[in-house]
């Protein structure tokens, strides 16, 4: 990780709220208003002062594909309105969660990109985030309660600025699957049938991949949800359940059925690799987050869509799914605070979400003001998902302990995968073993 430098900057005023006609007549330049940010004419050259123009905000980002150009799009927007520099340090996306404890204890950037709910609270509860209700104070005619309650530590302040969030499913090409005559699965037999049928025709049922440590934990969530229930997903990620119980081991039971139909050498892939194998049209289907688009060339992204994954219990249908909201946080002791508080509030008004959108199709407007009207017919049918379904969980390394999630979960799901299952009690024992190590109870 990079040690930056910026320098200080004034004390943030926030500034009024909007109404949504002139936010959006106004554009960037009216967001930007509503924290204070700039002004008109005479006022405005007087705000912009050579002191404010030299000013600089530093910001980590762990951004890939196309949301590196997205941000950029967006911090550009920024500069030219604020006077403020965007100082941007791009990172690898999964080094950057697991270094994440100790770069926040070290020497961090001003803004960081991060994940709402646990991930969040856990570091805003150690003392390593700024809290930013007065931002809030802007923000929350503007976001779903959901939204502001995923940002709250749990000392009652915010502390993450959202700016987008996606649904996980199972996604597919449309040419592919008309050409084959394949359809969307809704239970566990239909969709184990469907992938024995896409083998025979030779390729790849599921695009499955584990380099990066984290895709294989959608799996796991998705079939928790399913056989358990949301509500034990919730437990178990909190430490509440045990690792070694008969329903943890049904869930890599059921999983383990279909190992036949995943890409070889697993371990080996990116999730890049597994979006390639879609959009090569040699994988049938690929369950992840709707960011994979970002991954792909444009015209081959208008040809995907998804289905939910399958029922396996009934009890719970498809009453669940992971949809995690990605964002922005504060760090303990930025060098130029009133500016990072003025970018986290810009970067999730509707006009910095809509630039982002632009770019990066992948993702949903965490914004209410968001405008919907230029999604795409697959980002319409992601938000419908969303909309319509009764649980939404942030996904595992989001959900629980950052430190179970990294030291203890990456590791042994990769055993699982490598062993082909062969050792399910082992292995739930000794995730159950670390865990109360981690957790105490």
């Amino acid at each position: 990780m990079s040690e930056a430098g910026p320098t200080s900057a004034e004390p943030h005023g926030t500034g009024r709220a909007m109404t949504r006609g002139k936010l959006l007549a106004t554009g960037a330049t009216g967001a930007l208003a509503a924290y204070g940010l700039t002004a008109s004419g005479a006022a405005a050259r007087g705000m912009l002062s050579r002191a404010v123009l030299a000013d600089t905000v530093t910001l980590a980002s762990y951004e890939e594909n196309a949301g590196i150009p997205a941000l950029a799009a967006d911090t550009k927007l920024f500069t030219k309105a604020t006077g403020i520099d965007v100082k941007t340090h791009t990172f690898a996306h999964g080094p950057f969660q697991e270094q994440i404890n100790s770069y926040l204890q070290g020497h961090p950037d001003d803004v960081f990109t991060w994940f709402a709910g646990y991930r969040m609270q856990f570091f805003a509860s150690k003392g390593l985030a700024t809290p930013i209700d007065d931002v809030w104070k802007i923000l929350t005619p503007q976001m779903p309660p959901a939204f502001k309650a995923a940002s709250t530590g749990l000392d009652g302040h915010q502390y993450f600025v959202p700016n987008k969030n996606y649904p996980w499913a199972v996604y597919y090409r449309k040419s592919l699957w008309k050409e084959k005559g394949y359809t969307a699965p809704r239970t566990w037999a239909q969709f184990v049938a469907l992938a024995k049928k896409m083998q025979n025709d030779g390729l790849t049922p599921i695009a499955f991949t584990d380099k990066d440590g984290w895709p294989p934990m959608g799996w796991f969530d998705i079939i928790n949800m399913r056989i358990n229930g949301y509500d034990y997903h919730v437990r178990l990620m909190a430490g509440k359940q045990s690792w070694d119980s008969p329903q943890v081991k049904a869930v890599f039971t059921k999983w383990r059925e279909l190992f036949p139909y995943y890409s070889e050498g697993t371990l080996g892939l990116t999730w890049q690799d597994g979006a390639a194998q879609l959009e090569n049209k040699q994988a049938g289907m690929f369950l992840l987050g709707g960011f994979l688009t970002g991954a792909m060339k444009p015209a081959n992204a208008k040809d995907v869509d998804f289905f939910p994954f399958p029922v396996i219990n009934p009890r719970w249908g498809q009453d669940s799914i992971d949809a995690p909201i990605d964002g922005y946080m504060i760090s303990k002791s930025p060098k130029n605070l009133a500016g990072a508080k003025k970018l986290v509030g810009f970067l999730g008004t509707a006009p910095a979400i809509d630039a982002y959108l632009k770019i990066n199709s992948g993702n949903l407007g965490s914004n209410r003001r968001t405008n919907t009207a230029k999604y795409s017919p697959l980002q319409k049918k992601e938000a419908k998902l969303i909309a319509a379904t009764k649980h939404i969980a942030q996904y595992m390394d989001r959900d629980t302990r950052p430190d179970f999630a990294s030291t203890v979960m990456i590791p042994s799901l990769q055993s699982f995968i490598s062993d082909q299952g062969s050792n399910i009690p082992k292995l739930v024992q000794s995730i159950e073993k670390q865990k109360k190590a981690i957790f105490g109870t």
